[in-house]
């Protein structure tokens, strides 16, 4: 089978940290899917997308992403892998059109091409009306999707999204929900986390559940309500592998 991402025994402690992010996780996700990666608070999912983008490194372990080695093959990586962060990374004295400017820049993409590019995302997002608006007078949703926009400029073979949903009103999820539907019907792969668990029955294709810098589950959503007793949802699931008590 065609993989996006490889990950294999991968292992991460930060000095001075109490306890290991990565305890020898290992998973993997086909090419084409909406994947989901699913976790308590400190799960490692952040430290997991880190690495694939080439944020963070292993101590141990391997992870790949088109086959390509996440930490000696980052150029080309790079390429191939477009990365929203749950923190919106847009400067906010700039117009959302100026921000969408310059990170197109970053991408060496040709001018006509990148003002092209804007416009269709822009418009796609609902946001053309207020593009010449600083970013600082954007609502939470409003600056959510520009923060996608960014990630799509260059039209990356990956999407990978750190809680793309989170804080928004029911509109905007409705909207970047249909948009990454739409996204992936054109045969990219969508790797994101997410606490909504019932946004990621809806979504996904595949799950990954992880606790405590490991892999607790992987299937469908679908399988995965079949599988685990007396479950009804993917919430239900989450529970019965990652238990009730709260996470710090």
């Amino acid at each position: 089978m065609d993989f996006s991402v490889e990950i294999k025994d991968l292992h991460k402690h930060y000095p001075g940290a109490e306890h290991a992010a990565l305890r020898g996780l290992s998973l993997h996700f086909p090419r084409g899917i909406i994947a989901g990666l699913l976790g308590p608070n400190g799960a490692g999912k952040t430290t997991t997308i880190s690495i694939l983008c080439g944020i963070v490194k292993q101590d141990r372990g391997m992870a790949r992403v088109y086959g390509l080695d996440a930490h000696t093959d980052l150029l080309e990586i790079k390429k191939k892998i477009g990365v929203v962060p749950q923190q919106i990374a847009l400067y906010p004295g700039l117009t959302a059109r100026e921000n969408l400017s310059y990170i197109g820049k970053l991408y060496d993409l040709p001018t006509r091409q990148l003002m092209e590019k804007i416009e269709y995302l822009l418009s796609r997002f609902g946001l053309s009306g207020n593009a010449h608006k600083r970013i600082a007078q954007y609502s939470g949703g409003m600056k959510r999707r520009a923060n996608i926009i960014a990630g799509l400029l260059h039209e990356p073979d990956l999407l990978i999204l750190d809680e793309p949903t989170s804080g928004v009103d029911v509109q905007s999820r409705s909207m970047i929900l249909n948009f990454l539907k739409q996204y992936n019907a054109e045969g990219k792969t969508i790797i994101y986390t997410s606490h909504l668990l019932e946004e990621a029955e809806k979504i996904c294709d595949e799950v990954a559940i992880i606790d405590e810098g490991r892999l607790i589950a992987q299937d469908s959503p679908a399988r995965l309500i079949r599988q685990a007793a007396n479950c009804n949802t993917l919430e239900d699931v989450f529970i019965y592998y990652t238990g009730r008590s709260v996470r710090e």
